[in-house]
């Protein structure tokens, strides 16, 4: 199957004072269209800064990342926030709700973002919910639900718009062993259901193990 995601000799180097710091050093790799794909590796091996790079968050020092064919590197700042809205959909570790927001008011919020011209499909939508067990905490803010239901109404945020892409950072480290199952078993869900292309970055090898591929990292390169 083709490339949905390619990384280039990928490379970032980070101006600390007067000294520049490398956090990627030539990474290459493809994720091939609906495969599931892990990256795993301690702290400071540079998967969060893979991440940033491949969600077209920050820009690379060097290399290039292709997103479905299309070159980050020569898209506009608009262009690729337009990307983003359209092809991935994010999960991140600290959740990034919005506090003043319900949980169906966060989850909603991504749909007006990103496909606001179009009527929410409120069977998916329900779907989604269910299989996360959020359908009775959707009128609750954030500040009145734990760790993992913030985390699981994140991911429903992620999913709402079917992105072809979702891009996991460490989407289980902050929480117990039950959450983590339900979140890793949305993803495998999402992955074989929906055939959405996951590449889930983490530091724990049983969460990586759920992927059907896995790619180690150490000091900004892939080992």
């Amino acid at each position: 199957m083709p490339a949905i995601i390619r990384a280039t000799n990928l490379s970032k180097t980070y101006r600390i004072g007067k000294v520049d710091v490398p956090a990627l050093r030539g990474v290459s790799f493809d994720v091939e269209t609906g495969e599931f794909l892990s990256i795993i590796g301690p702290s400071g091996s540079g998967k969060s800064t893979l991440f940033y790079l491949l969600g077209g968050l920050t820009r690379a020092s060097a290399g290039h990342v292709l997103i479905d064919g299309v070159d980050f590197a020569e898209l506009s700042d608009a262009q690729r926030t337009e990307m983003r809205k359209t092809k991935i959909g994010f999960v991140f570790q600290k959740f990034n709700l919005l506090p003043t927001l319900s949980a169906m008011g966060n989850i909603e919020i991504a749909h007006e973002i990103g496909l606001g011209h179009k009527p929410i499909d409120r069977e998916y939508f329900d779907h989604i919910c269910n299989l996360l067990g959020i359908r009775d905490r959707l009128h609750h803010r954030p500040s009145e639900l734990s760790g993992g239901e913030q985390q699981r109404v994140a991911l429903a945020r992620a999913l709402v718009n079917r992105p072809a892409i979702i891009l996991a950072d460490e989407p289980t480290g902050n929480l117990d062993s039950r959450n983590s199952d339900i979140v890793l078993k949305m993803l495998c869900q999402s992955n074989k259901e929906f055939g959405q292309t996951i590449l889930m970055i983490t530091h724990n090898p049983e969460a990586a193990a759920v992927a059907d591929r896995t790619i180690s990292m150490r000091d900004g390169q892939i080992v």
